[in-house]
């Protein structure tokens, strides 16, 4: 099994080495599984349990001081899975791999999507908020009232380009919120592929904002030539389908480290804002980034 994770595109993290080792975890655990569809959902289950990445615990705050859960999944038979909106949800990527597996449909949101997974036995009511998130979000001195309101004060606060979580202030200076973003896997066993992506979405976004991750060809996407991972500022990658893009290269002829290169140029020439990929083809492993940052780990048996 060859695997390829990342922990999201933005900027340099405080804390690298410890960062990395987990992904070298994640991607060690994803190698030892048994099916591209195994490894991808072991990986990212290890991302979403570590409150260094916008995951799972310690996912991004919305205006409402909740943190909801979003993933995709997708495997090279075209076979999707996604569910979105997630309070109390750490394992969403588990979430989406029900929708793929046991039910006819590709998308199930909100608290469908928590009673959906509660039936197939994935934990919910999990307290998905650290210490660390909840006092920078009341360090914001959070809306009490309406969307109106939420939105009058995300307009200062909710991040954009390669500031992936939000935190700026009125005077333009950016804050103290995590601008890390978004996990995910991509899987081969050198027949099949599997492409997962699991987030916490964006700080100081609007209650309820869902963003590319569990859109399918925008957060993930996979085809017999392969499949992708996509980081960073969500609502530009679904402008451009940022992982479908990626994909489409390796259906072309690239390698994955070109298919890449060029998905995250395009990205770039289209949208100015920032951005990640890994991507995972028939000959190897590639990523790509346009911010400061993105960590990633490769491992094969």
């Amino acid at each position: 099994m060859r695997v390829i994770v990342h922990g999201g595109a933005g900027g340099t993290p405080d804390d690298p080495e410890p960062r990395q080792a987990v992904l070298d975890e994640a991607a060690a655990r994803g190698a030892d599984a048994v099916t591209p569809l195994d490894a991808v959902e072991s990986a990212v289950g290890v991302l979403e349990a570590d409150p260094r990445f916008n995951a799972g615990v310690g996912g991004a705050i919305q205006s409402d001081g909740a943190v909801r859960t979003d993933a995709g999944v997708m495997t090279s038979d075209r076979e999707i899975g996604a569910a979105c909106s997630m309070p109390g949800v750490e394992r969403a990527a588990s979430v989406a791999r029900v929708v793929h597996t046991e039910t006819p449909h590709i998308f199930v949101s909100g608290g469908h999507a928590v009673d959906l997974a509660d039936e197939f036995g994935v934990e919910t009511g999990v307290d998905l908020l650290t210490d660390e998130t909840r006092e920078r979000y009341e360090a914001e001195d959070p809306p009490r009232g309406g969307p109106r309101e939420h939105l009058g004060w995300l307009a200062s606060r909710f991040g954009s380009g390669d500031d992936q979580a939000g935190g700026g202030s009125e005077d333009g200076a950016k804050g103290d919120a995590p601008d890390h973003d978004t996990v995910g896997a991509v899987a081969t066993d050198g027949e099949a592929f599997a492409a997962v992506t699991s987030t916490g979405g964006r700080s100081f976004a609007l209650a309820g904002r869902v963003g590319d991750v569990p859109q399918v060809g925008s957060g993930f996407f996979c085809t017999e030539a392969g499949g992708a991972s996509a980081t960073g500022a969500g609502e530009d990658i679904a402008r451009v389908t940022l992982s479908r893009r990626a994909v489409d290269h390796l259906d072309d002829g690239l390698d994955a480290q070109q298919a890449a290169d060029r998905a995250i140029e395009e990205f770039e020439e289209i949208t100015g804002s920032g951005a990640g990929v890994i991507v995972l083809g028939d000959e190897g492993a590639g990523s790509a980034f346009n911010t400061e940052g993105m960590q990633t780990s490769v491992a094969d048996t």
